[in-house]
């Protein structure tokens, strides 16, 4: 495989970062198993280049530069990166490059006119610098924490900079002879290989410079690392051309799916129309779907999204008829007062708007001191619920805890019944998923961060739940809550929160609609996931293809 046949390839298969990420990791793959250029290009053989650099380090020690240093141990087999066979075509990397750790605390940096790498992807500033020339740059803690090894990003810098002091600088002996930048393209290929696998700690992960000096890396010809540089530039571009692409495609999609989330009824045709016509650019990518299901939400929840029918009973029946099942099902004594809401003049005809308290009971779990202890917790019995089973507006029956039946016939709250609403509230608070009584699984009980949202009319759930998943609703329990550190929410402030009903017969109209919808959202996420999968094969073809060893390629295009 040659560059030209490359670049071809990189075509076909598009800019996006997941693409580009892999071709750069194509480009190094090429470069070390000397398919990138034609053989007679190459010119360096990697014995001769290590007599080179060691050369070059004489000098450097001689003028004091650099220090004698110990012998580093031969690099075997098992050092090499997965698919590379040839051990003598690499070195350890301290013997080809000085590794410094860095001098500045970075909580501690004065800002200033020299540029401070730190983990982040974006470079602080600082008033003085700790090196100057061109650095492949590691981070010597891991990105996740929590006793997990990881490297999120390296850093490639070049000038004078400042260093955070929990990271490391890779400085060439031989700049002429080892690219800096081929250094960092090499070892972010690699890293969960070559970086990772070495952190050590269980609280505080991370790795040491020694470490890092004892990474094999393959002493490929300076010819061949130029011509990496070259096309690591070509990504480069194309990465920041596909950014800006990207900004562009991300501002004219908030922008179209805004103008319908706060719609405009003199322009909210036109504005439909158009978020329609633009739909394939506005969903290039399988993130921006969330936007669009999260506009369809809005539509529904705000009458845009199916017609009004005059011919629909009000809302305004619908809610004395809830009314009075509240009265039949609650007793007097222990009914709150509810305080009707001022009904907006914007409202579609026949809708109302009323408080969740008007339209359900809430029940929170016992609090009392028959309410389950650890030890009650056991492996099977009658479902006990807690946050760890809400996630996607949905409720999880795996990992589930249980309680005895004689535990959960003491609880005297918190039992749950078909079409209840769980809702979250503390931590994440407004997370939610409807219980569906099952043969296996007929009730269940709830804990302390739980409250149930029982309404007073099954034919309503549906809609209330698509209520609930809409950003009308997340924002109004964001200003309700309270906490900071970690939020919570109670019953009170849950029951304040202000629905606009429609007819009932709109409501089952709507839900058809929105799970129309949001089924036909499922399909494009899957198409745009899939088309991305098929990328990311054919790149590990391309990537198997070009470390595959000469003689096995040819016994492959023979067969």
């Amino acid at each position: 495989m040659n560059s030209e046949r490359l670049l071809d390839a990189f075509n076909r298969l598009g800019d996006g970062p997941e693409t580009v990420q892999q071709f750069r990791k194509l480009v190094v793959g090429l470069a070390m198993s000397g398919k990138l250029v034609a053989p007679d290009e190459a010119a360096l053989a990697p014995s001769s280049l290590l007599k080179e650099i060691e050369t070059r380090k004489r000098v450097l020690v001689q003028q004091g530069a650099l220090r004698n240093q110990s012998p580093l141990s031969a690099v075997s087999l098992e050092d090499l990166p997965k698919g590379f066979t040839d051990p003598s075509s690499f070195v350890r990397l301290g013997e080809i490059a000085r590794i410094e750790k860095g001098q500045t605390g970075i909580m501690k940096a004065e800002p200033g006119a020299y540029p401070l790498v730190v983990t982040a992807e974006e470079r602080g500033t600082c008033d003085h610098f700790d090196f100057e020339g061109s650095a492949a740059i590691v981070p010597l803690v891991s990105s996740a924490g929590h006793g997990k090894a990881s490297l999120q990003r390296l850093h490639y810098q070049e000038g004078k900079f400042a260093l955070g002091s929990i990271l490391a600088a890779i400085f060439p002996h031989a700049p002429e002879l080892i690219s800096a930048r081929f250094l960092f393209e090499y070892l972010t290929s690699f890293k969960d290989e070559l970086l990772v696998s070495q952190m050590i700690g269980t609280a505080n992960v991370s790795l040491s410079v020694g470490k890092v000096s004892h990474v094999p890396v393959p002493l490929v010809p300076p010819l061949v690392q130029r011509k990496v540089d070259e096309l690591m530039g070509l990504c480069d571009r194309l990465e920041s051309a596909w950014a800006g692409r990207e900004g562009v495609r991300d501002r004219l999609a908030a922008a179209s799916l805004a103008r319908l989330n706060v719609p405009d009824p003199e322009t909210f045709e036109v504005d439909a129309r158009f978020a329609h016509d633009a739909l394939p650019s506005l969903t290039a990518r399988p993130d921006q779907i969330k936007a669009l299901r999260q506009t369809i939400l809005n539509l529904a929840v705000r009458g845009k999204l199916v017609p009004q029918n005059e011919k629909d009973e009000p809302a305004a029946e619908l809610l004395k008829r809830i009314a009075k099942e509240r009265q039949r099902r609650v007793k007097s004594s222990r009914a709150p007062s509810l305080s009707r809401v001022a009904t907006a003049t914007s409202l579609p005809e026949g809708w109302t708007d009323a408080t969740l308290a008007e339209l359900a009971i809430f029940e929170n779990g016992d609090r009392s001191s028959n309410y389950p202890s650890g030890a009650d917790i056991l492996g099977s019995g009658v479902a006990f619920f807690s946050t760890k089973n809400l996630s996607g507006h949905k409720l999880h029956f795996t990992n589930l805890d249980y309680i005895s039946e004689a535990k959960f016939a003491s609880l005297r709250s918190g039992k749950l019944q078909d079409h209840d609403i769980l809702v979250t509230l503390r931590g994440s608070v407004g997370k939610f998923g409807l219980f569906r009584a099952s043969e296996e699984i007929k009730t269940g009980f709830i804990n302390a961060q739980l409250l149930i949202v029982r309404s007073l009319l099954p034919q309503f759930v549906d809609f209330l739940l698509t209520f609930m998943k809409s950003e009308v609703f997340s924002t109004q329990l964001d200003t309700r809550a309270s906490g900071s550190a970690t939020p919570q929410l109670s019953a009170g402030q849950l029951a304040q929160v202000v629905i606009s009903l429609p007819p009932l017969a709109e409501q089952h109209r709507i839900v058809a609609k929105v799970d129309a919808l949001m089924a036909l959202c499922d399909r494009l996420e899957a198409s745009l996931t899939a088309t991305a999968s098929t990328r990311r094969r054919l790149l590990d073809a391309l990537l198997a293809e070009a470390l595959a060893p000469v003689d096995a390629r040819e016994m492959e295009a023979a067969e």
